[in-house]
């Protein structure tokens, strides 16, 4: 008999398993492929009821962290994700942020410790499939990259993975969007990008087309309200909502089975 295909996303904070790999997420469920969520943070850092940042001494973390955790449940649900798993680690922040320096912090966590805590839930639940970010954690958040870190850690550690993907964004794909939203006239706020923001693309390995599941992401984003920079994306018009969340690229960085060099289906080499 046949192990049961198992997908396993790891991310820094609740709201981030929705844009990079809500769709996935969302189809690998409905093929009855297991998903499990593991979110090494309870997100501290993030706006308050109020909208406040934490560098404002009326923030309150305990309670952003609820609330978000609560969010969390609701977009997984929204996602079909199977197992949420929460290390529960301290948000530390954007970089440069005195979040950064809680000791507290999942960025000054030793690697080891939080890998081999990762590691016991890939004994557990054997993913043939991981995901979780680049060496930059996409555009250079501790909390992503140390993410990346404790994901290769354990995978190296336990050999259980078949394949690991990164979470990209082709800058071709930026370009696209923001001609788009320029000529369209639509408001963009303040809303940018970081310059280092994006991949070549000639990175990308694997383009999974989700747009049966924009409205699952959609909806997933929109229970992460309490975060505005987060759904700034549901203000789009929705021609540019559907550029944006209908496919999902990916790099991959480890395959031990025979699967094509480019893929449109992460499970490519494994269903048998």
């Amino acid at each position: 008999m046949s192990p049961q295909l198992t997908l396993m996303a790891v991310h820094a904070h609740p709201d981030d398993e929705v844009l990079g790999t809500g769709g996935l997420l969302a189809r690998s469920a409905a093929e009855g492929i297991r998903t499990v969520l593991v979110t090494c943070t309870n997100g501290e850092a993030g706006d308050d009821a109020e909208g406040l940042k934490p560098d404002d001494p009326r923030h309150d973390a305990d309670a952003v962290a609820r609330q978000r955790l609560a969010e969390l449940r609701e977009s997984a649900d929204l996602l079909g994700i199977e197992h949420v798993e929460l290390l529960g680690y301290r948000d530390s922040g954007m970089v440069g942020w005195d979040t950064n320096a809680h000791p507290e912090a999942f960025a000054n966590v030793p690697v080891d410790t939080a890998a081999r805590r990762l590691a016991e839930l890939m004994e557990r639940y054997r993913p043939q499939v991981v995901v979780t970010y680049d060496e930059n954690g996409g555009y250079g958040h501790p909390d992503h990259i140390q993410a990346h870190r404790i994901a290769m850690a354990a995978t190296e550690s336990t050999g259980i993975p078949s394949k690991l993907y990164y979470t990209a964004v082709p800058r071709s794909g930026i370009e696209q969007m923001m001609t788009y939203m320029k000529d369209s006239g639509a408001d963009m706020g303040d809303f940018e990008l970081p310059d280092d923001f994006g991949v070549p693309d000639e990175m990308i390995t694997s383009v999974l087309d989700v747009t049966a599941y924009v409205e699952h992401k959609r909806k997933a984003l929109e229970a992460h309200a309490s975060q505005s920079d987060g759904i700034f994306m549901l203000r789009l018009p929705e021609e540019a909502q559907m550029m944006a969340f209908g496919f999902e690229p990916f790099i991959r960085q480890i395959c031990k089975v025979d699967a094509p060099d480019q893929e449109d289906d992460l499970f490519a080499g494994l269903r048998g």
